[in-house]
């Protein structure tokens, strides 16, 4: 028998850089509705090409 929750219904959020989807993990329980990039990368503004990046 299966433990825990399954993988789709734990909540996501939307990158506000990149625009991808962020799945809920354990490391950011406690900082879950402060979260808003993906990645170190998309909080400094780094991806070339992308909608917000540096070009």
């Amino acid at each position: 028998m299966p433990r825990g929750i399954a993988k789709s219904q734990l909540p996501s959020k939307i990158c506000l850089h990149c625009g991808r989807p962020m799945v809920w993990r354990r490391k950011w329980e406690k900082v879950w509705e402060q979260l808003r990039y993906c990645s170190e990368a998309c909080r400094a503004g780094r991806h070339p090409g992308r909608p917000g990046g540096a070009a």
